[in-house]
């Protein structure tokens, strides 16, 4: 049986890639088959094509493409016989569909589907939770200045609710999606 332990965070800097490594890496040394699937590595997995393509082309990814695309994953997990996966932010489909304009209904239905899809693979999703503004402050001094500045440029230009202009308005914002996330996990278990 696959156990995929999904981490999601409050916001970037909070921790999540440092401790989806040392996730990675204690199955590892116990012997266990794991894939730790990057962040960075969504839109190169060649089960997220469709999903890259669609990115690519419209700037924006519909539920039935992220479910799709999550459903080819689970297969391919399933035949390659991992043990463990560690996904760092591979179902943050939840910030996601905020950021693309999809409301709390379309969230629901969606995380209905989701549910379904991921229970092939003992889905285990862990939350690091925090100050918003103390994670972005980590990322920025990690990161450097010009990353904030892309930062809250993709956010502006994805329209989120509410706007998100500079820091202050994108730790607002991101306290809204935390909200949403965490509320919409709750009612899926």
């Amino acid at each position: 049986m696959t156990v995929l332990i999904a981490v999601w965070g409050v916001a970037p800097g909070v921790g999540k890639s440092t401790l989806c490594g040392g996730l990675a890496r204690r199955p590892a040394e116990a012997g266990l088959r794991v894939d730790h699937f990057r962040e960075e590595e969504i839109l190169a997995r060649p089960q997220f094509a469709a999903v890259a393509g669609a990115f690519r082309t419209t700037g924006a990814v519909g539920p039935e493409t992220l479910i799709a695309a999550t459903a080819e994953f689970v297969d391919s997990v399933r035949a390659g016989g991992d043990d463990v996966v560690i996904a760092d932010a591979l179902v943050p489909f939840v910030p996601t569909l905020l950021a693309m304009g999809h409301g709390e209904d379309t969230i629901d239905a969606f995380m209905t589907d989701l549910t379904t899809v991921l229970a092939p693979v003992s889905p285990v999703m862990v939350f690091l939770d925090g100050d918003a503004g103390a994670a972005l402050s980590r990322a920025v001094g990690r990161e450097g200045e010009q990353w904030l500045d892309r930062y809250v440029g993709k956010l502006t230009r994805y329209e989120v609710r509410p706007p998100v202009t500079d820091l202050a308005s994108a730790v607002t914002y991101l306290r809204r999606e935390r909200e949403v996330t965490l509320d919409a996990a709750a009612r899926k278990d």
